[in-house]
């Protein structure tokens, strides 16, 4: 067998928030991630993870190369729990309703923490003169990780959400920017259909350069889950980014 590019994708069944990614290990069949990811929860009695494992292709579609799923029943609140998940191509049962070859093991540990009183009162309420109906979408830029421009790599932010922009400093020369800007959005109603467009672009005020401005990754954020918990701080993989990541806060506030 040839050296392969493993990644994995990890995705909470009944969640409409973007799957979560693991950076790739290059030319490695025995790759350790050691890298930590935060879902929010609706129902841990009926929700499973999914985990994917994949090879990552600098061209053409990244091969599957094994999966299985966890279900979250498995876990006690506050207690670790490791697993190790055999992998296989499919669960799915083939023709003798068997499930598809051995392809691989997983180790992953996992803790289940359900919110406490004090964070739950903890969320603030909206400003005087939020709408009664609506609310405030208030989104804090923390930091990016291993983002990397082909030409430079001086990264901002841009978020567009419902026809309005914002935008960070620039960050010169830095592949771990940390901006720890704060934008916020009156609404007239919450966005349970909204998503939050957030993408990192890299500018150059060079003289000549046939590239001064290119994009380093973006990600689509469903805030539906925002308005359901109120909050939310989690690392996101940037789409068309090799390693990429950022970390973005969302507090949904209202008048009551």
């Amino acid at each position: 067998m040839g050296m392969i590019n493993p990644y994995v994708q990890i995705e909470l069944s009944e969640d409409k928030i973007s799957s979560k990614k693991t950076t790739v290990k290059h030319k490695n069949l025995n790759p350790e991630w050691n890298e930590e990811f935060k879902f929010s929860v609706r129902d841990p009695k009926t929700q499973v993870l999914e985990f994917n494992v994949y090879g990552w292709e600098k061209i053409g579609k990244h091969d599957k190369m094994g999966m299985n799923v966890l279900a979250l029943k498995e876990l006690a609140p506050d207690e670790r729990k490791a697993f190790t998940l055999e992998l296989r191509k499919t669960l799915d049962g083939g023709e003798e309703g068997q499930p598809g070859k051995y392809r691989g093991k997983l180790e992953v540990e996992l803790l289940y923490k359900p919110f406490t009183e004090e964070e739950m009162q903890a969320v603030q309420k909206a400003p005087e003169g939020t709408p009664v109906a609506g609310g405030m979408l208030v989104v804090i830029v923390h930091s990016a990780e291993d983002v990397e421009g082909k030409h430079h790599t001086n990264p901002y932010v841009h978020i567009y959400f419902k026809g309005e922009e914002r935008k960070t400093k620039n960050v010169k020369k830095n592949k771990d920017p940390k901006w720890n800007e704060e934008f916020s959005f009156m609404l007239e109603e919450p966005p349970v259909h909204e998503k939050l467009h957030v993408e990192v672009f890299s500018t150059s005020s060079r003289i000549g350069l046939l590239h001064p401005k290119e994009t380093l990754g973006y990600v689509d954020i469903p805030v539906v889950d925002v308005v359901n918990n109120k909050r939310m701080n989690q690392k996101f993989h940037l789409i068309d980014s090799k390693n990429g990541k950022i970390q973005i806060e969302l507090d949904w506030q209202t008048a009551f």
